[in-house]
């Protein structure tokens, strides 16, 4: 099978490795993850992640309760590190070569973030985990996807969530919502589609940099999407 995707940015939220836990991190599920990303591997597809810290600590939820933003924004970038040591385990238990590259430099734990080293990584087969979002407060780690993958020139944004799409409405909430198999970057913005935060979505829309939506929970799945299968939403011009 050759792969659509030459080279791909994985974005997983903080709240993908809680599985049905309320907080924290399922080894379970990081092992399941790890085995996917192992199988696109073995294609030769080159791969980068970046991962939100939800399942730990959310920098907005405590802003919003009085902690100053700034503090509380880089206190949820620590927590993505956590996060992408527990995924680069994971990835190494599975037999995958893994670097962690953080944008806030701690390098007993990580290496920093350097663009050229990075690519560098994935062209020999490495996976990178872009851990500490973009490294400023104020930015998600949706636009840290979308920044990295600009950065090292992916063909696509892959991003596991635990719907199979972009619905008109919460597909959990409404049983009419209906998924669209494609849509435009600003119907997105438009209609305020919950995909990627406005910023996220206009740098991917200004960059043309294609975002496909797919359940990360259904084992095989990102193999599909590498393959090219029709799997759950791509958003593009």
């Amino acid at each position: 099978m050759s792969p659509a995707y030459r080279r791909v940015l994985l974005k997983l939220s903080g709240e993908a490795l809680m599985g049905e836990q309320q907080f924290g991190i399922d080894p379970a599920v990081t092992t399941q993850i790890a085995k996917d990303i192992y199988e696109i591997q073995q294609l030769g597809v080159q791969t980068g992640i970046v991962i939100g810290g939800g399942n730990l600590f959310r920098g907005l939820a405590a802003s919003a309760r009085g902690m100053d933003r700034a503090t509380a924004d880089y206190m949820g970038m620590l927590a993505t590190v956590i996060n992408a040591l527990a995924l680069q385990d994971a990835l190494e238990h599975a037999g995958v070569n893994t670097r962690v590259a953080t944008a806030i430099e701690m390098r007993a734990v990580a290496e920093p973030f350097i663009r050229r080293r990075a690519v560098r990584h994935m062209e020999k087969g490495r996976v990178v985990v872009f851990a500490a979002g973009t490294g400023n407060p104020y930015f998600t780690t949706d636009t840290a996807a979308a920044l990295r993958a600009m950065e090292m020139r992916a063909d696509v944004i892959l991003k596991g969530t635990k719907v199979d799409g972009i619905y008109t409405a919460d597909p959990m909430l409404d049983p009419n919502a209906t998924k669209f198999s494609e849509i435009s970057y600003l119907k997105v913005l438009e209609r305020g589609l919950k995909v990627m935060d406005a910023t996220a979505i206009s740098l991917c829309m200004d960059n043309k940099m294609p975002i496909v939506v797919f359940n990360l929970r259904t084992a095989g799945n990102l193999r599909r999407v590498i393959a090219g299968e029709p799997v759950g939403t791509t958003v593009t011009a």
